[in-house]
């Protein structure tokens, strides 16, 4: 399957690392003019020399940053034709009476009020041309309990904004679609992995594929949703998990039945 993206301008937003830079990657292979939105500029400025695109200086939780990077972009690029929302930060697994407010807040901040203002800043202006595409990156955690008050309720609420917008934009031509990413090498997972506040095993042992998900496998399903291979689909959440959300409900029944594999 080959995606031409060429002429399309890409808005990534925390595109300097992560899933957001392996999805700048891909964009920019397909052809798109990528534009790294992030808080990190220098870092922003150093992924966008990589994929020769360009990069923009953005906090998503503040309403003005969001509209000044969106000016300059258009100012400087031209319409945005897609934009995908990746800025995102994690959460301590706390207890509620251990979890402070301020971490809360800021936490729902960016993950779930910087999704909205954005999509609201770049989708509006999309509606008005009559076409565009947005891919929000959700999580698995948005659709199981786990010990993630701020993180799982704003994920939820991502994959739910998604359907929102979805019906708002869809007959103005914009389409709206999520990613929900089961555990993935990141930077943020590798620090967890390094300091054995995760184990890679337990969590590869988690899904049903036996895997840990890679920062580029999301970045495939977002360059599907953003390209013309969807174009009839839109309000969708695609959980690319390694089969983490079906892999759960086994351990009523004992667990996974992990048979070894033949040596290659």
């Amino acid at each position: 399957m080959e995606i031409d993206l060429s002429g399309k301008c890409a808005v990534v937003t925390g595109g300097a690392s992560g899933i957001g830079l392996a999805s700048c990657r891909l964009l920019a292979a397909a052809g798109a003019r990528v534009v790294i939105a992030d808080r990190n500029v220098e870092a922003a400025q150093s992924a966008a020399e990589e994929v020769g695109g360009s990069a923009v200086e953005i906090d998503v939780g503040d309403e003005a940053s969001v509209e000044a990077a969106a000016t300059q972009i258009h100012t400087r690029l031209g319409p945005v034709d897609i934009l995908v929302n990746s800025a995102g930060v994690l959460q301590r697994t706390l207890p509620p009476g251990e979890l402070s407010l301020n971490e809360w807040d800021r936490v729902a901040r960016v993950n779930l009020r910087g999704t909205y203002l954005c999509s609201r800043e770049f989708g509006c202006a999309m509606a008005k041309r009559g076409q565009g595409v947005i891919v929000n990156i959700a999580s698995v955690a948005g659709m199981r309990s786990g010990p993630l008050y701020s993180y799982a309720p704003a994920k939820a609420g991502v994959i739910n904004l998604t359907e929102c917008l979805a019906g708002e934009w869809g007959p103005n031509g914009v389409r709206v679609n999520c990613v929900s990413p089961g555990f993935t090498m990141t930077p943020a997972l590798a620090r967890g992995l390094e300091s054995h506040t995760l184990e890679a095993q337990e969590l590869a042992n988690s899904t049903a594929l036996g895997l840990l998900v890679q920062a580029e496998d999301i970045g495939r399903a977002v360059l599907f949703l953003a390209s013309e291979w969807a174009a009839a689909i839109t309000g969708v959440n695609l959980p690319v998990d390694a089969g983490y959300l079906v892999a759960g409900s086994w351990s009523s029944y004992g667990g996974l039945r992990r048979v070894p594999l033949p040596l290659r």
